[in-house]
């Protein structure tokens, strides 16, 4: 526990994509960063949930994995050497005559001129299924993401849910399990057009097998390993089935809660931080809220909405850091990246 609360220009709440380029932004206009995290690894969702998953949308990149883009961005930030402070969520916040002063739950105390709360959705967890027992198998045959495909080579997978992350690892594991079910509870799935039309030719190359419209039921296996030996499933009219499998990837989507953030007087709309479009910041003077976290009329919910929101956020946190000096503003090819 530190005994001195540490100093620093802002304070970003968040080593997701957007935090981590908001180091970057910030860094530019010569502002030291401080990073809080919930998560043991920089990266938030895409180091924890999808590390391997392909990301379509980013700018330059036609494909580049969760865990290479969070790789990417901590090297961009790398140069204005930001602290980090992983493993811990931040539980209080406190006005300042000149800041913010920031406690986390383990007891680190920072003081910021400005605050960025980049925290995506906030707090996130799996939605996992009612099954008995199903805490035995969790972390050693079911699993909530898939963060080393390799480990799952040789097995018989059953995966859960109708959404876009069960149909691209469907997809994705069709290469390296030994069989792979898809279960889902009517025949219709959510996902992309495309990723619907791939998985039904899978199905008719027989290297899935659609379970439908079936729902999880029940496991086997033994409880004292860990080790599942089949998964129970069954019709709503009371057909049962018995599915060999070794591993369980229920994919029903995650569970979100904003935590000490909704205590801390933020104008919240639909679970969401209102914030001033054209700054990103909140209705307390000094905080600002950028990524999926941040709501604005006609939002769009995507990486590179957040990245410009960091801008955004960074430039109008300048005149709170240097209010003495104007800022000339230049393009990143004319200054370049400040080395120290």
């Amino acid at each position: 526990m530190s005994t001195e609360p540490l100093q620093t220009d802002v304070a970003i709440i968040g080593a997701g994509p957007v935090g981590l380029f908001a180091i970057f932004e910030c860094g530019m206009l010569r502002m030291r960063c401080h990073v809080i995290d919930s998560l043991e690894v920089a990266g938030g969702q895409c180091a924890a949930l999808y590390p391997e998953k392909p990301i379509f949308d980013i700018p330059a990149y036609p494909n580049i994995g969760g865990g290479e883009l969070i790789e990417r961005l901590l090297e961009q930030a790398e140069p204005f050497q930001p602290q980090f402070h992983l493993g811990q969520s931040v539980v209080g916040l406190e006005r300042l005559a000149e800041g913010w002063r920031l406690t986390t739950s383990k007891g680190t105390q920072i003081e910021a001129r400005a605050v960025i709360v980049a925290a995506g959705a906030g707090a996130f967890g799996p939605n996992r299924p009612p099954l008995p027992g199903l805490e035995h198998y969790e972390g050693s045959s079911v699993f909530y993401a898939v963060t080393k495909p390799e480990i799952f080579r040789g097995k018989r997978v059953a995966i859960a849910g109708g959404g876009d992350s069960a149909l691209d690892w469907s997809i994705l594991l069709s290469d390296v399990a030994e069989h792979v079910y898809v279960v889902h509870r009517r025949a219709k799935f959510r996902g992309a057009p495309e990723s619907v039309a791939r998985l039904h030719a899978l199905a008719e190359e027989r290297r899935v097998e659609l379970v439908v419209p079936y729902q999880l039921h029940g496991l086997a296996g033994d409880e004292t390993s860990g080790q599942l030996s089949g998964v129970r499933v069954r019709t709503l009219d009371g057909q049962e089935r018995l599915l060999e499998a070794d591993v369980l990837l229920p994919f029903f989507g995650l569970s979100m809660n904003l935590g000490p953030i909704a205590e801390w007087g933020l104008e919240l709309q639909k679970g969401q931080v209102k914030v001033d479009p054209s700054t990103c910041e909140t209705s307390l003077p000094g905080v600002f809220a950028i990524g999926d976290i941040a709501d604005y009329p006609r939002k769009l919910k995507l990486i590179l909405t957040g990245f410009a929101e960091a801008a955004h956020a960074a430039h109008a946190i300048y005149p709170l850091v240097h209010p003495d000096e104007e800022l000339h503003w230049e393009y990143s090819t004319t200054k370049g990246v400040p080395t120290s």
